[in-house]
């Protein structure tokens, strides 16, 4: 079936579009909270974790209020073309709020495992901050910024509450698979979640792949 498929691909690039995001701006931000100390900084994680906690349909509605047609966001750039309600934009923003934890704390915990005297040694030897981050730290804390940005593409392929709620069309295939099961019933519904299931597994296994122990 092609919406079928037409689905799936949604969901696959941007789950994967999503993840790029989020390693994009997640790993300064979780740079910056695993170097911190005091209660700022706590402050700041408790913020991220806030996604965890709060159901997904709640966090959608939340996201409405920002990101829709008369949200303070949605508004903003609704003069320059780009609308979230309804439209792809608005997927990947629903897919980024409820999986930027996962990527903030792998990376965070990456980070946290860097010998700070590592960096103090770099920055006597006249290296700059950027260049502490870019040559020590990152190539270091590899690791958890790739298993972050794994946990991030596997959280947002298979997220329906927020996505569904802010961009009910087009439809990701949890969407489709859900309103497969309303109109067809279960038989439809488990055809299509079977072989999502075998994709997103299939694409999971080989980014883990990437990271096993021996570095092959």
């Amino acid at each position: 079936m092609p919406d079928v498929r037409s689905a799936i691909w949604l969901s696959m690039w941007c789950a994967a579009l999503t993840a790029v995001i989020a390693a994009i701006l997640g790993t300064s931000l979780a740079y910056f909270l695993a170097r911190g100390r005091g209660w700022f900084y706590r402050l700041i994680e408790a913020l991220v974790d806030l996604p965890l906690a709060v159901p997904h349909t709640v966090a959608g509605i939340a996201l409405l209020f920002v990101f829709g047609r008369k949200g303070l966001i949605g508004a903003l750039f609704a003069p320059f073309g780009l609308e979230f309600w309804g439209t792809v934009a608005g997927i990947i923003v629903a897919m980024l709020f409820v999986s930027v934890p996962f990527m903030v704390n792998s990376a965070r915990l990456g980070f946290a495992g860097v010998d700070p005297r590592l960096e103090k040694v770099a920055r006597t030897l006249g290296a700059s901050a950027f260049e502490v981050f870019y040559r020590v730290d990152l190539p270091l804390a590899w690791r958890g910024i790739l298993t972050g940005a794994v946990l991030t593409y596997a959280r947002s392929i298979s997220e329906i509450g927020s996505v569904m709620v802010l961009a009910y069309y087009p439809m990701t295939a949890p969407v489709k698979i859900y309103d497969l099961y309303l109109q067809s019933g279960l038989q439809a519904s488990s055809a299509m979640a079977v072989l999502l299931l075998m994709i997103t597994l299939s694409t999971f296994l080989l980014l883990r792949a990437q990271m096993r122990p021996d570095g092959r």
